[in-house]
């Protein structure tokens, strides 16, 4: 239990979070977590239905401050119905992650509304210490910024899955999929580290269950009124997938605009809203941003199909949602097969943290140099410096006939290009588990294979430590790729039998070993190395060869 605040803290508050108005005034523990979690504040607010439009009518913010002086957030609040998914009701909500142990002050309440304005205010929240890593939070100190790291120092690496729909619980032909939110996301935790899918309906709506109203405060699919979402779908559907991401700690890659139809695809344009779309910008900030498990994609292959969005479009769209996230949220745009990450982005002003591409590929030399190539940035202006992910290397699957062993394999890629990947099951077009949900590794085969390698690598190798590099190994095929972490570590990647492959390793002793990725066995081929060592390639599709200094 952390007891009250002392009169020398008291002081420092008033001095360094001046919306206190008073020190020592009345105040109430309004809730309880611990860091990196997310605390819910509810207040009440003016009564509201179908028909109101508060997320663009109603500006209701509140600050919050650290006992200590520091950090403090300006975090934006939502109105979420009655509260249990009602469409009807006085409850606004504020969503709150912890940074830190101790108490945190209600600084300042703003609305532009008499009953929310200065409510709570000078009220606190407990909060107690964690494990958990935190926030996804581009690396500084990896080579070019590539890799991602936790709020706490630590780094997991990222094989992610594909559900486009699998909110709505519908599949083709309309009808049901008989999924289940929450277990599909267990299920995914089991074997990746995120998971793609959209805010709302897209290809298989809900025949009545809807993400938004529209003027007449009616239930509907359509992205025009992007304005006006409906808190039941977000209650009960999205809020119940981030909320069970959180507690998997996987990450939520929330797409907030298409994939595929015109009505998902208009939520950007916001036609109803005279072309803003920032109402829909903040709400997505106010009700997700808090979860350090959450990423945003602004729109899932912006620049093609009905509507589409230019460049300059989609870097102002992510500069407003910016100015709403309280936190590090991981933000950027789903790119196009025919392009890696366009260049224009290159001369706008800066607003994505990451680079996501859509290059579908088999093979391992190809993945690896998709990646790499992106990061190395075409316009000759020298290196991107984020991390790259392809977030659609490999559908397993008839859709695209792509094998198990093409997944297996330019999932290996990937990671020797220096970037993270994601799958998907696909068994026709817009058919299978990347839409529907109902997550199975025993139709998504690879999975289990995705998993070995992941884990491998967030075992054994300091990958946030290396870049591209084969520079050690001499009679390679030129398939192979290799990563560095020079006169430390290393790690190649192979993709087919070859004969005496030297690695030079510098000075030292060295342990040596074999993931094979397909057989998902591991062989240690040598301890105590010196100088010089040749070896073989198996014949096999996926291979993983690791050299760790060990004195």
């Amino acid at each position: 239990m952390i007891g009250p605040v002392s009169p020398k803290s008291c002081l420092l508050l008033f001095l360094t979070c001046p919306f206190l108005s008073v020190c020592g005034a009345e105040t109430a523990e309004i809730g309880r977590g611990s860091v990196y979690s997310v605390v819910e504040v509810l207040f009440r607010g003016p009564h509201q239905g179908p028909a109101d439009t508060p997320a663009r009518d109603v500006d209701f913010w509140v600050r919050l401050c650290h006992e200590s002086s520091s950090p403090e957030y300006r975090i934006h609040g939502f109105w979420d119905g009655d509260g249990k998914g009602g469409a009807k009701g006085d409850v606004f909500k504020v969503r709150f992650c912890p940074t830190k142990a101790g108490r945190w002050i209600l600084t300042k309440v703003h609305s532009n509304t008499p009953r929310l304005n200065g409510q709570k205010q000078g009220s606190f929240i407990t909060t107690a210490s964690s494990r958990h890593p935190g926030f996804w939070i581009a690396d500084a100190e990896s080579p070019g910024r590539r890799w991602y790291m936790r709020s706490n120092g630590s780094h997991q690496f990222i094989f992610g899955n594909t559900h486009y729909s699998f909110l709505s619980g519908y599949k083709a032909g309309g009808k049901p999929s008989s999924n289940d939110i929450a277990a599909d996301i267990a299920g995914n935790s089991r074997y990746f580290k995120k998971l793609r899918f959209t805010l709302h309906c897209d290809r298989y709506p809900n025949p009545k269950d809807k993400p938004f109203f529209d003027n007449n405060g009616r239930p509907t699919d359509s992205g025009d009124y992007s304005h006006r979402p409906n808190p039941g779908w977000f209650h009960r559907r999205a809020d119940l997938a981030v909320r069970t991401a959180w507690e998997h700690d996987l990450i939520a890659d929330l797409i907030i605009c298409g994939p595929d139809t015109r009505e998902s695809r208009s939520i950007l344009l916001a036609r109803g809203n005279n072309g803003d779309p920032a109402p829909w910008l903040k709400y997505v900030a106010a009700r997700y941003g808090s979860y350090p498990n959450v990423w945003i994609c602004l729109c899932n292959e912006f620049n093609i199909k009905d509507p589409n969005y230019s460049e300059e479009q989609i870097a102002h769209f992510g500069r407003i949602i910016k100015q709403f996230l309280p936190y590090p949220t991981p933000l950027s745009v789903h790119t196009v097969p025919r392009t890696l990450w366009p260049k224009k982005f290159d001369d706008l002003p800066p607003w994505n943290d990451h680079q996501i591409i859509q290059k579908k590929i088999r093979n391992l030399p190809d993945a690896a140099d998709a990646i790499r190539q992106t990061w190395q940035n075409p316009n000759g202006k020298g290196p991107r410096n984020k991390p790259t992910i392809n977030d659609e290397l490999s559908y397993q699957g008839k859709g695209d006939k792509h094998t198990e062993n093409d997944t297996i394999e330019s999932h290996l890629g990937a990671f020797l290009g220096g970037g993270y990947a994601t799958t998907g099951e696909k068994p026709g077009s817009k058919l299978g588990q990347y839409f529907r949900g109902c997550f199975n590794p025993d139709e998504h085969t690879a999975a289990d294979n995705i998993r070995f390698l992941r884990q491998t690598i967030d075992t054994n190798i300091t990958f946030w430590k290396m870049a591209p590099d084969r520079s050690v190994f001499s009679n390679l095929h030129p398939d192979f790729r290799a990563m560095a972490w020079p006169n430390r570590e290393y790690v190649l990647g192979t993709n087919k039998s070859h004969k005496k492959i030297v690695a030079k390793l510098p000075p030292g002793k060295w342990t040596v070993k074999r993931f094979g990725v397909v057989n998902k066995k591991q062989t240690t081929l040598g301890e105590d190395i010196c100088g010089k060592f040749t070896f073989d390639a198996p014949n096999s599709r996926a291979v993983l060869f690791h050299f760790k200094k060990t004195d």
